[in-house]
């Protein structure tokens, strides 16, 4: 039982410490971050956060590696449903919405930090989104037939950046309706039109 409640808050502290890595490498960039700093968001010293993670470079790639496989897992998730195409589309829309609007500091850090991972979680990386975007590209390529090749990348590359643009151009105010207006933008990106329904 002791070592439960030992191994249940050193979790807890290494989901504290990477959500404080997050905060602050999305505001400050990674570089510019350094290992005192971190433990001193959390009220640590530098040195404590060893105990954790061998470097403030693995926190990266855990960080990054992390929100990858996520993404991925909601994808399969969403796609397990096997639900028709423009509802499996909107299904995964508001998941990748929702992703964006609470991971704010990973979102930036996606965007600005991945050629600072090594090679090998960089292209783990790489490869895991490589796989979500496909996915989506299967879909709206069904529902879009009539898009070229070179069409549907620039559709994607639309869409994505419609969605992985909330932490710089929403406030999270009233999340409700960044959301929805998000989510409609999203998809009228992609469908050409906002969806009715």
């Amino acid at each position: 039982m002791v070592e439960t409640w030992r191994a249940t808050e050193k979790a807890h502290r290494r989901e504290k410490y990477l959500a404080a890595a997050g905060h602050l490498f999305a505001e400050r960039g990674y570089r510019a971050v350094s290992i005192e700093d971190l433990g001193a968001a959390v009220g640590v010293s530098g040195p404590a956060l060893y105990r954790h993670f061998a470097s403030k470079e693995a926190m990266l790639i855990e960080l990054l590696v992390d929100a990858s496989e996520r993404l991925l897992a909601g994808y399969e998730r969403t796609i397990a449903a096997d639900a028709p195409d423009l509802e499996t589309l909107r299904n995964l829309v508001s998941f990748h919405a929702d992703f964006a609007i609470t991971e704010r500091d990973v979102i930036r850090i996606q965007d600005r930090e991945l050629a600072n991972l090594p090679v090998v979680p960089n292209h783990r990386v790489r490869e895991v989104q490589r796989r979500y975007i496909q996915g989506w590209q299967r879909i709206v390529a069904r529902l879009r037939p009539e898009l070229s090749e070179a069409g549907l990348e620039v559709k994607m590359h639309a869409l994505f950046g419609v969605l992985n643009s909330t932490p710089y151009t929403t406030k999270l105010d009233g999340a409700t309706d960044v959301r929805a207006v998000l989510v409609d933008t999203a998809l009228a990106t992609v469908l050409g039109s906002a969806p009715a329904g």
